[in-house]
């Protein structure tokens, strides 16, 4: 009888509405839990789900079709949709997890990282506001090239455009139903909208530069959210019946496992550096997502049955929980200078506190409030308990990494502590047996380095060890900045003979642009390209194409740093990728002994 009653309460986003019933549609729910954790294997650099981030776009088109669902009902059957309530009980549903992840990271921050509070609750306000995204556009804040240590707030952006959605839609699909009632010219007009933003992503994505402004926006995101409110408008929830003749039975079955297999494919192939992904691929993601959704909340559907089990109906309950605290936990409990590779158990412990963590919210704060459980009085008791549970288990989380993340989050990687330590360094020369070994030809006359801010500590020590080498490098410089430079050391007569090229450390780049550097540098005798090693999702991309280029061009070489600092932590700074003395006297030694196997 118990789950008899499940099947039959209605849920948006596991949320019932009084105002209409839409039914429960558990295979919903099995979705949600491939969203979040396609999220957090992203979080964690899982390499084999590089698409994980469309996991996010799973949710956006979830709740397009969940809200559209029950507010299109609710003006079929009584003509306008309830602001207030509708509101009232999205407030009573996000709000309450929502602060109690903000407070306790918050109260982490007061204790192990004061230095961070200014900005972290800046942060917090405008995710309380659900502006997150555009406080991230306007502060320029980079989703995937920023640098330094991540913010643990910094997934909060997607909840913005969710409640932007929910406070919009619910207007502005009133006027159009007032204006336009049928519903087939409603689907035109969320057709041509979704078109409009699915363009505007397109249009402002500059390819090879960072797209965080069309990943931010709700006006290029909006699409996503469309796609589902069309699926619910085309396939409404409430009109589908377990008797369906075999023809259409093999029709729902045929879309929906093509539409699985696209979602997963993207999810395992895609990464958020491509082109395609801002020109067209999140768009037939989220096309297809829709579809996987409408097959899902069929009740005639197979896909429905495989994604109701248990665990994954469990999983997709909590699911706006471990969202919620997933980032924080991985963030506060990973050190920035990890060269010994992945570290499954300890990712293991992490995916468990974020689960941990969303149950207690989840049936101490959440469900309490929501369906009003709880009186004042209990209710400060039940979130000073849950408080005391998420701090007490936030605190153990520390023992895996917290206490040395919050020194990184003071900036300290950045002060001029590692620089007075580094000048120190070199004002003396390099020791290292490599030096001895330097190229014949002048030492360093004939060899010209373009780089960005990696090099710039390693300079001095490689003019120690090879008078005359030209190292232009300089803070925040991209690949595609590297053309110009090169024309300017042409002109200037400082480009060699020997080009090292070390860039990607800020962040991706197209094949295009790689290859129009190496084809400025047309006449160089060798071409030297270093990989990187840096603790941020494009290094992975970085290095891959580096390494694909290599065979295209019979005159250059790579230079594999990312393997040889592998289990070398004393390599760097708190910043993982700036090198402290130990680490310039490896790298340098690394150049050094691939220019001697060049030009012996």
């Amino acid at each position: 009888m118990a789950g008899k009653a499940e099947m039959v309460k209605s849920t948006v986003h596991n949320e019932a509405s009084n105002a209409v019933s839409i039914g429960y549609m558990p295979g919903l729910d099995g979705l949600r839990a491939l969203a979040v954790f396609a999220v957090i294997a992203y979080h964690l650099g899982v390499t084999w789900t590089p698409g994980g981030l469309l996991g996010v776009n799973l949710f956006f088109v979830l709740s397009g079709y969940l809200i559209t669902s029950i507010l299109y009902k609710q003006l079929e059957s009584e003509g306008s949709i309830d602001l207030k309530d509708f509101w009232l009980r999205r407030a009573k549903r996000l709000l309450p997890a929502l602060f109690l992840m903000l407070i306790s990271v918050m109260l982490w921050a007061l204790v192990f990282a004061p230095d961070r509070l200014t900005q972290l609750r800046q942060e917090a306000l405008a995710a309380a506001l659900y502006s997150g995204n555009w406080y991230f556009i306007f502060r320029q804040v980079s989703y995937f090239e920023s640098f330094g240590p991540p913010s643990p707030l910094g997934h909060l952006w997607s909840l913005a455009i969710e409640e932007q959605f929910y406070l919009l839609w619910p207007l502005i699909l009133s006027l159009v139903y007032r204006l336009i009632p049928r519903r087939k010219w409603i689907i035109s007009i969320m057709v041509f909208l979704a078109l409009i933003s699915a363009g505007t992503m397109a249009l402002i994505y500059i390819p090879g530069t960072d797209p965080s402004r069309v990943y931010y926006g709700t006006d290029t995101r909006a699409f996503a959210l469309l796609a589902g409110a069309i699926a619910a408008m085309i396939l409404p929830c409430g009109n589908m019946s377990l008797k369906i003749d075999g023809s259409k039975r093999k029709a729902l079955a045929l879309t929906g496992s093509m539409s699985l297999i696209i979602t997963l494919w993207m999810i395992f192939r895609i990464n958020q550096y491509q082109v395609f992904l801002y020109q067209g691929g999140l768009f037939i993601f989220s096309v297809a997502a829709a579809f996987l959704v409408a097959a899902l909340a069929h009740p005639a559907g197979f896909l429905g049955r495989i994604f109701s089990i248990r665990p994954l109906r469990l999983l997709g309950k909590w699911s706006y929980g471990i969202y919620l605290w997933h980032y924080p936990v991985i963030v506060l409990s990973s050190s920035l200078v990890d060269t010994d590779g992945p570290d499954i158990l300890h990712s293991v412990f992490q995916i468990a506190v974020s689960i941990l963590l969303a149950v207690i919210s989840y049936y101490f704060i959440e469900e309490p409030i929501r369906h009003g459980r709880v009186r004042a009085l209990a209710l400060s008791a039940r979130v000073s308990v849950s408080a005391a549970l998420i701090f007490a288990v936030m605190l153990v989380t520390s023992m895996e990494g917290m206490q040395i993340l919050a020194k990184d989050l003071s900036g300290e990687q950045e002060t001029a502590g590692y620089s007075k330590e580094l000048q120190s360094h070199t004002e003396s020369p390099i020791d290292t047996e490599a030096e001895a070994e330097a190229p014949p030809e002048g030492h360093g006359n004939s060899i010209t380095v373009i780089a960005d801010s990696m090099m710039i500590n390693v300079e001095p020590a490689l003019q120690e060890s090879l008078p005359g080498i030209i190292v232009d490098a300089e803070k925040g410089r991209q690949m595609y900045d590297a053309p110009e430079v090169i024309q300017e050391l042409r002109e200037k007569g400082k480009l060699g003979k020997y080009v090292i090229i070390v860039l990607g450390t800020n962040g991706a780049f197209t094949e295009k642009q790689l290859k129009t550097t190496i084809d400025c540098l047309e006449g160089a005798e060798e071409i030297i390209l270093i990989n990187t090693r840096v603790p941020k999702p494009w290094q992975g991309v970085v290095n891959e194409m580096l390494t694909n280029i290599v065979d295209s061009y019979y005159n250059v070489r790579l230079i594999d740093w990312f393997a040889e600092s592998s289990g070398h932590n004393e390599y760097f700074y708190k910043d993982g990728v700036h090198l402290n003395p130990s680490g310039i006297e490896a790298y340098c030694k690394m150049i050094i002994d691939a220019l001697s196997e060049s030009q012996s």
